[in-house]
């Protein structure tokens, strides 16, 4: 069995167990294989295993593999940084912007979609910590910044991200995600289509699920280290 393929099946094996043990649908819960700086072929052998839902963070490399693998049935995640300058791209290429902070960037983001496509699909990133080196709106700007991304009409607001401070204790793992259920848990009552709470990786995935994460975002765990 190749790497990835057994990798997938451990993931979606410790989804399914951990979604259980707090009784959660399995099937209420994505995997978003992060592909970022992996070459096309691990996102093909991916896709082999029943893999459809991919993340990547540098738009030139995104570029190349959304070329390279056109007419696949891939949903491309955009997880990364956003600069003005990249809006048009990012905004024709993915169908999900998972790291919205800023209304300039949403209102550009709604004003280069294509008009032959959906609505973008856009995360509102969360700094949950605080934390000064990290991207993200406080949790207390996320009803303001809500509402004035609802009135556009070529994106859709579909919930939160979040990337906590790490930590290696379970508890303290799950006390930031717990924070964010309650943010997304409030702009859902005022946001009823909000539906997706994208939180938790390789190594904190369990504390995520637990507290209510609808996507997780995978890359060691699937493709190995990153060089």
């Amino acid at each position: 069995m190749h790497n990835i393929e057994k990798n997938l099946a451990l993931i979606q094996q410790k989804i399914e167990l951990t979604a259980r043990q707090f009784q959660r649908d399995p099937q209420s819960i994505t995997l978003l294989a992060v592909s970022k700086t992996k070459p096309v072929s691990d996102i093909q052998t991916a896709l082999r295993c029943g893999q459809h839902d991919f993340g990547e963070s540098y738009l030139q490399e995104a570029e190349h593999k959304i070329s390279a693998l056109d007419g696949n049935p891939i949903v491309w995640h955009y997880i990364g940084s956003i600069q003005s300058n990249k809006t048009r791209k990012i905004s024709a290429l993915f169908d999900w912007v998972h790291s919205v902070e800023r209304f300039k960037i949403a209102r550009q983001l709604d004003a280069h979609r294509p008009l032959h496509k959906a609505p973008l699909n856009i995360l509102l990133q969360v700094n949950i910590d605080n934390e000064a080196s990290k991207s993200g709106i406080p949790v207390h700007e996320v009803s303001t910044l809500a509402e004035k991304i609802e009135q556009l009409p070529r994106v859709r607001l579909r919930g939160l991200m979040a990337i906590p401070a790490i930590h290696t204790d379970p508890q303290q793992q799950r006390e930031p995600y717990r924070k964010m259920q309650q943010a997304f848990i409030e702009l859902q009552r005022r946001h009823p289509q909000c539906d997706t709470l994208s939180m938790g990786m390789s190594d904190d995935m369990q504390a995520a699920i637990a507290e209510g994460s609808t996507l997780v975002r995978i890359g060691t765990a699937i493709f190995g280290p990153r060089l």
